[in-house]
């Protein structure tokens, strides 16, 4: 499984220095011919809600609507927004008519205005706020890692565990995990995918497949695996999300690195920082900030978990989104103090579940995996 293929590598250029920088796999950060314009660029963008010279794929928080949660995801190239997908929208009776009508009416506006400030779809006021609302958070994560590019040399090596979006198929949901070594996937496995019936066959070949060619090939260039065009699509959705945040974590390591570096002291105390001293986990070792895991769904509704990070600790942990109505608003308003506490004290998801509330720990878990991910912790 382990065959070796180069990685991509693009060059960007800072204030006075042009610097290597080694990203993993398939994205490229933009280029700015100099600093003066790189820091309009950045300023213009800001004051338009565009993402200045970033290159890649950002998926936005899940913003819950009163029909449901409405999430998105752009691509863009040199700051310009060139695909808006919703990644989650309202779903079932009416909703799936107005979600057919409004959202290629706002993925469209998007692109068209390279910002969050698009019109409402007439008919799909919530949906569209909650629309506008991801598309801000996907293109404040553009941007942060934009600057985080820009104020990078040459990065440490990317090593950590990335866990992707998970990718809605027309038989179930997938999610794929990758384990990375050096800037190199020597791991790849889902976390989620389709199940029951012909599913369990059709995964059970196709799965270990993908999983297999995506070492080889270390991208998401992938081959779709015969019979299983559905799977296969899903995967590589999700892969790309997880290589994403693979790609982010260099640029916010770096980031640490050189604060670390302009400190004698600091670097004497944690030698091992810059390398993902903290069990090998990637990322900036002392990470710290705010960090939302991806939407993960039970059987009896979302949950997402958001974390506050300090010095490569849990400080905080909510519950952003969880199961409401009937019976899970008791279930959860038991479960989840306790399972906020609990990610505290073991600053990591290898928590227990709480009694009577399986489904609800075990989505909590999930998301807040995905948070530590993307924190690097």
């Amino acid at each position: 499984m382990r065959k070796s293929h180069p990685l991509r590598r693009v060059v960007l250029a800072t204030a006075a220095t042009v610097s290597g920088i080694v990203l993993l796999l398939t994205l490229k950060p933009g280029s700015d011919p100099d600093s003066q314009a790189a820091g309009a660029a950045q300023q213009g963008a800001a004051q338009a809600g565009a993402a200045a010279a970033a290159t890649g794929t950002y998926t936005g928080d899940a913003v819950d609507t009163q029909y449901g949660p409405v999430q998105v995801r752009v691509t863009l190239a040199a700051g310009k927004i060139t695909q808006a997908d919703a990644v989650q929208a309202p779903k079932g009776g009416q909703s799936d008519q107005i979600t057919a009508n409004a959202v290629p009416k706002l993925n469209q506006a998007a692109v068209a205005a390279g910002s969050a400030n698009i019109d409402t779809v007439s008919g799909a006021t919530f949906t569209t706020e909650g629309y506008k609302k991801s598309l801000q958070s996907a293109i404040d994560k553009a941007n942060a890692g934009a600057g985080a590019s820009q104020g990078a040399g040459n990065a440490a090596p990317v090593t950590g565990v990335f866990t992707g979006d998970a990718a809605d198929t027309e038989y179930g949901a997938i999610q794929v995990r990758i384990t990375v070594k050096d800037n190199r996937i020597t791991k790849s496995e889902t976390v989620q995918q389709p199940k029951g019936g012909q599913s369990d066959q059709i995964t059970g070949n196709a799965v270990p497949k993908l999983n297999k060619d995506v070492v080889a090939k270390q991208s998401v260039q992938i081959d779709t695996v015969s019979g299983a065009t559905f799977t296969t699509e899903g995967y590589k959705k999700s892969l790309q999300s997880a290589i994403d945040k693979a790609n982010a974590s260099a640029g916010a390591a770096q980031e640490a690195g050189g604060q670390a570096s302009q400190s004698p002291e600091a670097g004497a105390q944690d030698p091992g920082a810059e390398q993902g001293g903290n069990g090998g986990s990637g990322g900036a070792a002392q990470a710290s900030g705010t960090f939302t895991g991806d939407t993960v769904q039970t059987d009896y509704g979302p949950v997402q978990v958001r974390i506050t990070v300090a010095g490569g600790k849990i400080t905080k942990a909510e519950a952003v989104q969880q199961p409401k109505g009937g019976q899970s608003d008791q279930v959860n308003g038991n479960a989840i103090p306790k399972l906020n506490q609990a990610a505290v004290a073991a600053s990591s998801a290898d928590i227990d579940a709480v009694s009577g509330a399986t489904y609800t720990s075990g989505g909590y878990k999930e998301s807040l995996q995905s948070a530590l991910d993307q924190a690097g912790v």
